[in-house]
Order: C-alpha cells, then structure tokens, then sequence
C-alpha cells in the first residue's frame, strides 16, 4: 500500500502563477507527494494566491478559507504569501503554513512539515529587489552538470516532468488543452507608482533563449498547439543577457518548434515596444499578430505620475504601426480609472484614446491604494464614488467599442484553435482572442477535431464573441 500523501492544489490570478503551480505539482511529486483533484481526501491544500488587486486578495482569502472548511491542511504560497508573510499567517490563523518563494525548492519538505504539525513561522517580507539573483548566463552554463536528487542524472526525469535546463526546473501539466503558458521571465525593473509587484517578485530575470526552446518542445510533446509567453515585461526580455533583440530572435525559434502551430506573445510595455519587435510579431509565421499592450492611461500628466511614458497620440500612432503591418492584429489593454490627480479633463483624454483606438478587448479598474506603492501617498485622491461613476461609464464605453470591433470582423477569414466543444459546434479562439482575457469564436463546419486551427470565415458577432464557418 502507497504511503504517498496527497495534496490538492489551487491556482489563483495570472498565467504567471499557472505555470508557477506546474513547477511547484512537479516538486511535490518528484518529493512523494500525489496530487489531488480536490480537498476531499487531501492531505494538505495549497492555494497558489494573487496579491495584485483588493479584488484578488479577497478572493485568496476566501478561497483559503474555503480549504479549511474542508478539514485538510491549509498552505498559503503565492504572491500574496510571499508579499505579506508573517503579518498574513498572523491574521490568517486558519492557515497551518504560510510559504515564500525561497520555499518552492524544498516544497516536499515544507509540506512534511505542516502534516506533522511542526510548519515553521512565516517569513518576513522584504523587497525581493534588493537580492542578486543568479545570472541567467550562469544558470545556463552550469545546466549539464546538475542533476535532480532521486533521479540519477539529467536525463533520467520522471514521466510526465519537463526535461530540466537552466535551473533545473520541473513542470507537471495540471490541465490539458492546446494551449499552454511558457514563461520568459520572472521579476520586473520598471517603477510604476501604482504597482507593487517588483518588490516581491523581484527583479527582472530572462531565462536563457535555449531553456525556453527546450520547454517549448517538451510542451509541444504534450499535446500543446499554442504557446503564450509570460512575464512581468515581455519587451524587457534579454535585456539583462546583453541582447536587447532577444526576442526578436527567439520568436522564429519557437515557431518552428514542431508540433507548435501558434506563438502567442503577452504583456508589451508600449513605451518599449520597438519596430523590430512589431515587425517579428506581425511578420513570423506562426506567431500570432496580437499586442497585448500595458497602456493604463491616455493622459500625458497622467502617466507621467504613474511614471509612465506616452499619451494619447503617441499611443494611436504606435497602433497605427502596428496595422499598417497587420490590418487585423489583435490589441487589448487595461485601464486604471481614478488615478490620484486624475481630473475630467484627463478622464475624457482617456475616453476619447478609447473611442479612436479600436481594441479587441478593453479592461477597466478603479483606482485603490496598494501597499507600499508611492501612489498610496499622491496628493489628489479622488472620491471613491467619482472612481466608481468614471469606472462605469469607461466600462460601458469598452463594451460598445469592443463588441463594435468584433462586428467589423464579420466577413473576414480568421484561423480558429479549437479548443472544446460547444452546442451547435467547437468554441475556439482566432489569432487576435488570447485564452481567459478575450472573446471566443464558435464554430461549426464537418470533420472538426480538438486542438486543430482551422480556416474559417466570421459570420456573426455577440458582444466581443464570434460566430465563424467552415467551408
């Protein structure tokens, strides 16, 4: 009889963190853990938490109580464990453990620990930014030579798990599908007012180009058809390798990664991205079109107190670079309403960017004080049902614009993944539809199998969703 424990593990927030949980199921395995589909039977649950927006936070909170309700164990890790610490075990005694990122390599014997019911006191955070991480060039060049304990030497990896480079990492796919995140990089080293993540995640650190072509392929050997690179800044990657075009080089690479038939890249700082980057996006076989664009704001004052960079013309010409290559290249963005010192005048700067910029999809969020950000201490807060009101007429603004452009779309061929079944046919996404984020294209046609990207024509809109046919 198996004396393997179980745990259940929940992943919460962004794509960053579902490839965090991979990394982090690999190790539990690797260290004799079995994993879970849920708390019931489990021995310890882990809840992966965001600590990005209020929103989020309540919902870990919610969800870690949740786990204790379900009698196991209850491990807080993530960017909200890792941001808060010791301060959130103390208001959260409903959790047995509250780990850090410095935990995820011994995560087998963090949880060993919390089932014995000797868990060690939480961290104190401090900012991550302030640490020297390994060089990525070093990580890369002592690769070969490190092995994973239990496992003999490189090559010799459990089934399932990631062929290990660079650092070692593990990966166990935690769902299935076409489609899959693939990180570029961890950390960020720009200074936005209003973010907190560089503290605690760090600073930005690229993997070596060939660590992502490895997972890239092994991905690919997983059924994968759709790669989405993830990071905190995308446009940044390389930088701190010396290769400013790193990118740029990397994309035809992974393109041609065989079995791969869609790259899919995420999270571009419009202040960062440059010609050469438009150029290898919109014009790569096998990398799709699509900018998903930080732009935040519209408002030249405005940004500049986000310490930010662009305004509204600035903006649209880069969007106009960006078609002049690509007429049907996907864009989304995300907007901060309520800014402290955002007066009517740059609200409607904003709205006005909105109404002339054409984007697929459009998120709107109302401004609120993060903790340690210098925006919490701005001058010119503005009254939270000002922020409230701006939000709902942005946000009912980005629904007619978005749901406007996808009509545009009707007559147009587009290149459908599919990626489930529907009534009426197969739910998948084009070219310009990113997984979770965007809109989705039903389609419906004969002989149509899952994880194919098939051509088709769009015959209807509703909302940011489309119809398509097969011919």
């Amino acid at each position: 009889m198996s004396t393997r424990r179980k745990v259940s593990l929940i992943t919460l927030g962004c794509a960053r963190n579902e490839v965090d949980s991979e990394e982090l199921a690999a190790r539990m395995e690797d260290a004799g853990w079995d994993l879970a589909d849920g708390a019931d039977g489990a021995d310890v649950v882990v809840v992966n938490t965001c600590g990005f927006i209020e929103a989020a936070k309540k919902d870990s909170i919610d969800t870690l109580l949740a786990a204790h309700d379900s009698g196991a164990k209850v491990v807080a890790a993530g960017c909200m464990a890792e941001r808060y610490g010791r301060e959130l075990a103390e208001a959260l005694p409903e959790a047995d453990a509250v780990i850090g990122f410095d935990d995820y390599l011994s995560i087998g014997e963090r949880l060993d620990e919390v089932v014995e019911g000797r868990a060690r006191e939480a961290h104190t955070p401090r900012d991550r930014r302030t640490l020297l991480p390994i060089s990525p060039v070093e990580r890369s060049a002592s690769a070969p030579d490190v092995a994973i304990p239990g496992h003999g030497g490189p090559g010799d990896l459990p089934a399932g798990l990631a062929p290990a480079s660079g650092p070692r990492v593990l990966r166990r796919r935690l769902g299935g599908g076409p489609v899959a995140p693939l990180k570029l990089a961890s950390g960020c080293d720009r200074r936005c007012t209003f973010c907190a993540i560089p503290a605690f995640r760090g600073a930005y650190v690229s993997r070596p180009p060939a660590e992502v072509l490895e997972e890239a392929r092994w991905l690919a050997g997983h059924g994968v058809r759709e790669l989405v690179l993830v990071s905190e800044n995308s446009t940044s990657y390389g930088k701190d390798l010396g290769d400013l075009r790193a990118l740029e080089k990397l994309l035809p690479g992974l393109a041609a990664v065989d079995g791969i038939e869609r790259v899919r890249v995420s999270y571009l700082q419009p202040a960062e991205t440059r010609p050469g980057l438009i150029e290898a996006i919109c014009g790569t076989p096998g990398v799709a079109p699509y900018f998903d664009l930080s732009f935040q704001h519209a408002s030249g004052p405005v940004l500049r107190s986000m310490r930010r960079f662009g305004d509204r013309v600035r903006f649209l010409e880069l969007l106009d670079q960006i078609r002049a290559l690509a007429p049907e290249a996907g864009v989304r963005s995300n907007f901060i309403v309520g800014f402290p010192g955002e007066t009517e005048d740059d609200y409607e700067e904003l709205a006005e960017f909105l109404s002339a910029a054409r984007l697929d999809a459009i998120g709107v969020f109302g401004y609120s004080d993060e903790d340690g950000t210098e925006a919490a201490n701005l001058p010119g807060k503005v009254d939270p049902d000002e922020i409230a009101r701006r939000v709902e007429d942005l946000t009912e603004l980005a629904e007619e614009l978005t749901a406007q452009r996808a009509e545009d779309r009707v007559g147009t061929a587009i290149d459908v993944l599919l990626e489930d079944k529907a009534d009426g046919g197969f739910e998948g996404r084009a070219a310009h539809q990113a997984p979770e984020v965007d809109g989705t294209v039903l389609v419906r046609g004969e002989g149509l199998a899952l994880g194919e990207i098939v051509a088709a024509r769009v015959t209807g809109a509703d909302g940011v969703d489309l119809v398509a046919d097969v011919s």
